[in-house]
């Protein structure tokens, strides 16, 4: 009898799991380009990475910051709903932590540094210059870290190219 038991589950298992494979074949797989986060979305995370200079240079110009993120919050669960399992997947990459605390801690040096030498950014021209310098390295590392992720799903076979 045990000796029966085991062929029958060992002839369900492939069964099982051809099924399993075969529900899953029957899905395709979403493409880079129905998963690839646009370029101008960027554009929102990096008007808020540059916010703290945006706000030292014009201290008036919190409304219109509160209304962007409010907006980035509204085109990411509606427009870009479908691209969130990137976002998700991204967020859970250890590159995409890196380089949030990497742009922190470039923010956080950048100011230290500056006050040290004598340099500290006072003026508007100094901070509005800091925010587009932060806005740009924002945007370029963010596509840097969707392109990377994007070659590994497809690599792993989660993405078709």
């Amino acid at each position: 009898m045990s000796t029966a038991t085991i062929t029958t589950r060992t002839t369900a298992a492939p069964a099982a799991e051809a099924g399993a494979g075969a529900e899953a074949g029957a899905q395709p797989l979403p493409t880079v380009a129905a998963m690839r986060i646009p370029a101008w979305f960027f554009g929102f995370e990096a008007v808020l990475a540059g916010a703290f200079d945006i706000l030292r240079a014009f201290p008036a110009a919190w409304p219109a910051l509160v209304v962007l993120g409010l907006a980035n919050l509204a085109v990411s669960l509606t427009v870009m709903r479908s691209r969130l399992r990137l976002a998700k997947l991204l967020w859970r990459g250890k590159g995409t932590r890196k380089v949030a605390l990497g742009l922190l801690g470039l923010r956080i040096g950048v100011h230290l540094v500056l006050g040290v030498v004598g340099l500290a950014a006072t003026s508007v021209i100094a901070h509005t210059a800091l925010a587009l310098a932060m806005s740009a390295l924002t945007i370029a590392l963010l596509a840097w870290t969707q392109r990377t992720a994007l070659r590994a799903l497809v690599a792993a076979g989660r993405v078709a190219a």
